[in-house]
């Protein structure tokens, strides 16, 4: 076997067993400044482009989550401005966040993805679709509420609330509910987002997660126009929810399908706010069937 041939095989296999746990990081320059991101899963179709919440990087996704999503999709996840890996200043605002993502996506040489935002980056990916629909084919939001969304503005007492506690105990109270089923289905995501050991995020900066939390207070003030607004996103939109979410409250997915001109709303029961981490395999059906 030639030496060509045996590199040949030897790139099928990496492209065949790359996944959340090994996709190498990348680097791709926006506008200067050098955003890290991994690209893995099934090539052909649309990109899937994920968002993540409030102080979140590349290695705080479900892997049962973004593996699952990439047997059918190429599943691209990133560093935004800032964050981790990514360099340049995070921005203290939703709307600069957004116009970053946008960036990065343009960057790639992308001219239609999907997106999928988590909590803050699902404030970020409704600013992404109002600014940009053109880019965006289908919007995925999860744990997320327009503008003035409820109950978000008591984030500084849910997070003091986690003082003292480990990472797992503060991972658990934030995301899951006290039930025994929630409690046990979120100790097994926790154990899941630690299975990549090699090339893992650089924890944030204190500046980024000041920067963030600026940015997440800031949407939380109320906004009387917040639902008029939304209703300007013509793209097809799912909406994913835990019924006992503590930092945003259901009836923010309420009111969003109540606005929203083609959208779809699924609700977890017993889930809190990484409901879709919980319920990942009903989650990745849902999303394939919505995507589909």
């Amino acid at each position: 076997m030639s030496c060509r041939e045996e590199s040949e095989i030897t790139t099928i296999q990496e492209v065949q067993t790359e996944n959340h746990q090994n996709a190498k990081t990348q680097f791709v320059n926006v506008k200067g400044t050098n955003f890290a991101y991994r690209a893995f899963g099934k090539e052909g179709g649309i990109p899937l482009v994920l968002l993540p919440g409030l102080g979140g990087s590349m290695d705080d996704w479900d892997p049962a989550v973004t593996n699952g999503l990439a047997k059918q999709y190429k599943v691209i996840i990133f560093d935004n401005k800032g964050v981790a890996a990514s360099q340049g200043t995070t921005p203290n605002n939703i709307q600069s966040m957004a116009d970053d993502a946008i960036d990065f996506i343009e960057a790639l040489h992308l001219n239609k993805v999907n997106i999928m935002g988590f909590s803050m980056g699902g404030f970020v990916a409704q600013r992404v679709v109002l600014t940009k629909p053109a880019l965006i084919n289908k919007v995925i939001l999860t744990g997320t509420g327009p503008k003035g969304a409820i109950g978000l503005a008591n984030l500084p007492n849910i997070i003091a609330g986690t003082a003292g506690l480990g990472p797992e105990e503060s991972f658990l109270k934030f995301g899951f509910t006290n039930s025994a089923e929630s409690i046990t289905a979120g100790k097994a995501a926790y154990g899941r987002i630690q299975l990549r050991t090699t090339d893992r995020d650089l924890a944030l900066s204190d500046a980024t997660s000041y920067s963030q939390l600026t940015a997440v207070l800031e949407w939380a003030q109320p906004n009387t126009n917040a639902l008029e607004e939304i209703k300007a996103i013509k793209n097809p939109v799912l909406i994913v929810h835990g019924e006992n979410d503590l930092p945003v409250s259901v009836q923010n997915a309420h009111n969003m399908i109540q606005n929203l001109e083609h959208a779809e709303l699924l609700i977890f029961p017993d889930s809190g706010h990484a409901s879709f981490f919980q319920n990942h395999d009903a989650f990745v059906t849902k999303v394939v069937e919505f995507l589909n």
